[in-house]
């Protein structure tokens, strides 16, 4: 069954560059020198103006020919970011895509291993990165041959490299004339994101100036269709702007459009944090009014189990939305029974749909027929078209689980030197997301697990989700936190997989302590769960549950250990 949107669909993406789309619009001519940016640890103020001064300083700074006092930035160059957020790293973001010279969104973090795939797999010519993680970037620019001459700092001055402030104030006080931003087609590549890689190395997703064009018409579209039912008020904040709480790294898809390009769209301020730091953020919400949270799931739940939580002053929030991964309908209530009441919208994205593919309808959309449903991922944003897949790849019937296959102008291009994976997960025109789900006759989208998490009991599938969520409704709260995977060593034959339970304690379980709360597990899912879903893997008790940090839960690694441990017990034997 062919799945449409029920929205407009907006017109195919025209060869435009994307920086046209987010500075050049009519309406921006009258828009009041607002406060843009904050960096929350020093209280550092950027204006709009004053952010689109930088940017425009920026293209000339790297785009125009070293003789003429720019860096030379030309096609063919891959500029690599490596930084935690800070309010120049949107600037270097524009001044690239002004330049239609792409950029690859490297985690600061990452290990060296990591930084060298990334490093490598993108094929990086340049480099900005912050001072922070200047050592660890010139040691893999070492291993790949990259000049320490061709990297850049973003944030402050470093002797002997060149750093953005330098190039910009260089561009003003010379008053190097401001470079024109280059044509762009829809199939330009804009930049490189990596995948969250919770199974084998992360691949380096590529999104097109179309891409984001159109990315930009689909929130357009959604934007307008809510106008029809509801006028939003004007927030109750100093400017009478919405005010962002903007701690998703910007690396990541949905901090890079959150706080780097959907901000620009309207007025609004975002306030920045490097990164998530859960008590400065609890001082942080009051102190600035933040009307709006962009959250993730781990991060949800973590602040409905701080003690603090409930005393924060949360009465300015307005908006919060939740994605990056399937957030638990109880923890969800749980949360905006705290915040005032304000439901948590939630959505369905992925990096090769530019940002999202579902979007949870404002209630009495389309002549008062949408509606929002607990644990209900969304519908079709503007423009996509859905299936529902079989295994053999026919297609599943209404409220049958099947893997979500999607189609659209927003869906990347494929995966930068992977023909592989491009292979695999570009089947006649359709992305493949790898996520089962199910969607009913309206249209909405119900998520049930991760294909690849899908386990097979006796030729039966068994979603660990639905054991986790089974484990989270045990009415003594005995836990905080939990996930399930499969694991050998306890099936009918050697290579089947059963499920194993992770959990951490809350602090009624400690209090109980972890035989008895497992005991009480063991009975609560026994009475809610048919016998060939049971935990025949066992439990076992953790002091948290390894996420990536956009929140989703790398099971890999709780498997991988099991798997060390059964080993050497083996071993042993």
């Amino acid at each position: 069954m062919l799945h449409k949107s029920p929205f407009t669909v907006p017109p195919p993406p025209p060869d435009v560059n994307i920086h046209h789309v987010f500075f050049n619009r009519p309406e921006q001519v009258d828009w009041p020198d607002f406060t843009y940016y904050i960096d929350a640890a020093t209280d550092k103020r950027q204006t709009y103006k004053g952010f689109v001064a930088k940017v425009k300083a920026s293209i000339s700074a790297l785009g125009m020919p070293i003789l003429e006092g720019g860096l030379g930035f030309e096609v063919g160059d891959i500029i690599g970011i490596m930084s935690e957020n800070s309010m120049d790293y949107p600037v270097v973001v524009h001044a690239l895509l002004a330049l239609a010279i792409p950029f690859s969104l490297i985690p600061a973090y990452s290990t060296h291993f990591e930084l060298l795939h990334a490093f490598r797999l993108s094929k990086i010519t340049r480099l900005f990165v912050q001072p922070e993680y200047l050592r660890a970037a010139l040691a893999v620019a070492k291993d790949v041959n990259l000049p320490a001459e061709r990297i850049y700092i973003i944030g402050r001055n470093v002797k002997k490299y060149q750093g953005l402030d330098n190039m910009v104030e260089r561009v003003q006080k010379a008053n190097i004339p401001i470079l024109s931003p280059r044509p762009a087609t829809t199939d330009t590549l804009a930049y490189l994101v990596f995948s969250s890689g919770t199974s084998g190395p992360p691949k380096a997703v590529m999104i097109t100036h179309g891409n984001l064009i159109y990315s930009v018409s689909q929130l357009i579209i959604v934007a307008q269709e809510r106008m029809k039912v509801e006028q939003p008020p004007t927030p109750s904040t100093p400017e009478g702007i919405p005010i962002s709480l903007g701690f998703l790294p910007f690396h990541h898809s949905y901090g890079l459009h959150a706080f780097c390009f959907r901000n620009i769209l309207a007025p609004s301020t975002v306030v920045i944090l490097s990164k998530w730091n859960l008590e400065v953020a609890l001082k942080v919400v009051p102190k600035y009014r933040i009307t709006t949270l962009n959250l993730i799931p781990s991060v949800v739940h973590q602040l409905v189990n701080h003690p603090k939580f409930p005393k924060t002053n949360l009465s300015s929030v307005t908006t919060v939305g939740c994605g990056a991964a399937h957030l638990v309908p109880e923890l969800a209530s749980q949360f905006s029974s705290f915040v005032n009441n304000v439901p948590l919208g939630e959505g369905y994205g992925l990096s090769e749909c530019t940002i999202a593919a579902l979007i949870q309808p404002f209630p009495g959309l389309f002549e008062g027929k949408a509606k929002r449903y607990p644990g209900c991922a969304g519908i079709l944003l503007p423009g996509m078209e859905a299936r529902i897949v079989r295994e053999d790849g026919s297609d599943a019937n209404t409220n049958e689980v099947g893997e979500l296959y999607l189609k659209g102008f927003n869906v990347c291009k494929g995966y930068w030197n992977n023909e592989k994976a491009n292979q695999e997960a570009f089947v006649n025109g359709w992305l493949r997301t790898g996520d089962m789900f199910r969607a009913d006759a309206e249209g909405n989208f119900f998520f049930a697990d991760r294909a690849k998490d899908t386990l097979k009991v006796s030729g039966t599938q068994v979603s660990p989700v639905e054991i986790e969520e089974v484990l989270l409704t045990q009415p003594d709260k005995l836990i905080e936190d939990v996930t399930v995977a499969g694991v050998q060593g306890h099936g009918r034959t050697s290579d089947e997989k059963v499920p194993r339970a992770w959990i951490v304690l809350s602090k009624v379980g400690k209090a109980k302590g972890a035989p008895t709360v497992i005991k009480a597990l063991e009975e609560w899912h026994h009475q809610n769960l048919s016998k060939y879903k049971w935990l025949r893997g066992g439990f076992e008790v953790v002091e948290e549950i390894p996420k990536s940090p956009t929140g989703k839960v790398l099971r890999r690694v709780l498997v991988d250990l099991y798997d060390q441990r059964l080993k050497k017990m083996k071993g042993k034997l």
